[in-house]
């Protein structure tokens, strides 16, 4: 069964002049054009295609990568707004729609949205900016750090929000924070904390402090040190930002490895800078 608005990986039965004809099951016929690729196949090949609908409601092959999939959660520019709705370039040679009906503020040309693409009741493709009615705050599936894909959208009293693999919503608190991060950049995290009413607490920095992480900060630190002259303005007590903008890890890392050298002697610790001990 074909997956509309996925990739799926169709056998050739049959070759054109201006491209192959592919195999969709159930009576289906997709056409590939040649002009997309310069691959010469034959009946029988297999081919990675992405199926879409095109400009009449077509079943259409491409071997180009769209910016989003069935789905997802993607970041899309608008492209033309008119009576009907609006349309986001999703690298396909046909925009995808966005009604009006699911469109959470006005869109206008040259904005940058978060779009959710879905099947309508029609079976076409088309998106949505009405994120929240398609994404849910769900923490089943997910464990306590757990990698997981992110990708940002508004900013709160409290922090940034961000999907979860396209799935779930998520918190990114703004103390917590030691990096800028904007509104649709897509970014790897973890998962902090499963809230008993089903929210997620997220961070950026993996849970857990092995002894191979502080040893490597701690290393870090006196490679810092030694290019330095021997002395670095920051302790214990600098703000988080500093440090992660030094070292790109968080202050209680940082402070783990500052005390694993302190204890070795390899470092004194002044009012505001540590210092190397030679």
């Amino acid at each position: 069964m074909l997956r509309i608005g996925q990739f799926n990986l169709l056998a050739v039965i049959d070759t054109r002049a201006n491209g192959v004809v592919l195999d969709g099951g159930q009576c289906h016929q997709v056409f590939l054009p040649t002009a997309q690729d310069q691959v010469t196949y034959q009946p029988g090949d297999q081919v990675e295609v992405f199926i879409y609908l095109d400009s009449v409601g077509n079943l259409a092959a491409t071997t180009e990568k769209p910016l989003a999939e069935m789905g997802v959660v993607a970041w899309l520019e608008v492209v033309d707004v008119n009576q009907t709705g609006a349309f986001a370039d999703w690298g396909l040679p046909k925009d995808i729609f966005i009604p009006y009906a699911e469109q959470q503020h006005a869109l206008r040309r040259g904005q940058h949205t978060l779009v959710k693409i879905y099947l309508d009741n029609q079976n076409r493709i088309a998106g949505s900016t009405r994120i929240d009615h398609w994404i849910k705050d769900d923490s089943s599936g997910f464990t306590v750090g757990e990698q997981v894909s992110l990708i940002i959208a508004d900013r709160t009293e409290m922090g940034f929000k961000a999907v979860i693999n396209h799935r779930s919503w998520g918190l990114l608190y703004s103390n917590e924070l030691f990096q800028t991060i904007r509104k649709g950049q897509v970014i790897d995290g973890y998962i902090k904390q499963l809230r008993a009413d089903n929210k997620i607490d997220l961070t950026l920095n993996k849970p857990g402090f092995s002894k191979n992480k502080i040893d490597a900060v701690a290393e870090h630190i006196l490679r810092e040190l030694r290019t330095q002259d021997g002395r670095l303005p920051l302790t214990d007590k600098s703000p988080p930002k500093d440090i992660y903008a030094t070292f790109g890890v968080s202050k209680k890392v940082f402070k783990q490895a500052v005390g694993a050298l302190y204890k070795k002697r390899r470092i004194s610790l002044d009012g505001d800078s540590i210092s190397l001990i030679k």
